[in-house]
C-alpha cells in the first residue's frame, strides 16, 4: 500500500499583465498552437500498441490525471509527457528559462508535483503507471512498447 501524498501543493500565480507577466503576439499564437492531447508522439504509440494486439481506451477522464491511453481490465496507464511541460532535465532547464521565470518555474514544478500525486493514487487504485518522454517515444518506440507488453505477459 502506498503513502499518502503529504506535500503542500506549489502555488502557481496567474499568467495576467497586472501580475507583472507579458507575451508577445507572435509567442502567444506559436503556445495556442501547442496540442494537449493526439501529439505525434501519441498516435505513433497508440497505433503500435494496436498493432500489437492490445486494446485501450484514450483520455480517460474517469481515473486521476486523465491518462492518455488505459486499459482498466489488465490494469495499466499509459502517460506520454512532453520535455517542458513536465520538466524533463529539470534542474539543468530551469537555470535556461529567461522570460516571465515567476510563472514558468512555479507552473512546470506544480505540473511535476501533480504528475507524483497522479502516480501514486493510481497505483494505490492497483494500476501500473507508464511515464514516457515524448523523445523516448520518438527515438525508442519498441523499447517503450516492450515494457508495456512484458507487463501483459506477466499478468
Amino acid at each position: 500500500m502506498s503513502k499518502k501524498y503529504k506535500e503542500q501543493p506549489i502555488k502557481v500565480p496567474r499568467f495576467e499583465e497586472s501580475e507583472g507577466f507579458y507575451t508577445t503576439k507572435s509567442r502567444s499564437k506559436h503556445m495556442s498552437k501547442i496540442r494537449g492531447w493526439d501529439t505525434k508522439p501519441e498516435l505513433s504509440f497508440r497505433k503500435a500498441l494496436f498493432n500489437a494486439g492490445v486494446r485501450y481506451r484514450i483520455n480517460v477522464n474517469t481515473l486521476p490525471g486523465k491518462p492518455d491511453i488505459a486499459n482498466i481490465s489488465k490494469g495499466f496507464v499509459v502517460f506520454i509527457d512532453g520535455e517542458f511541460w513536465h520538466g524533463f532535465n529539470w534542474s539543468e532547464k530551469k537555470t535556461k528559462i529567461k522570460a516571465n521565470r515567476g510563472f514558468w518555474i512555479p507552473k512546470i514544478e506544480r505540473n511535476m508535483q501533480r504528475d507524483r500525486e497522479t502516480n501514486l493514487k493510481l497505483e494505490s487504485m492497483g494500476f501500473r503507471v507508464f511515464r514516457f518522454w515524448e523523445q523516448e517515444i520518438k527515438k525508442d518506440i519498441n523499447g517503450c512498447l516492450n515494457q508495456v507488453l512484458e507487463l501483459l505477459k506477466s499478468n
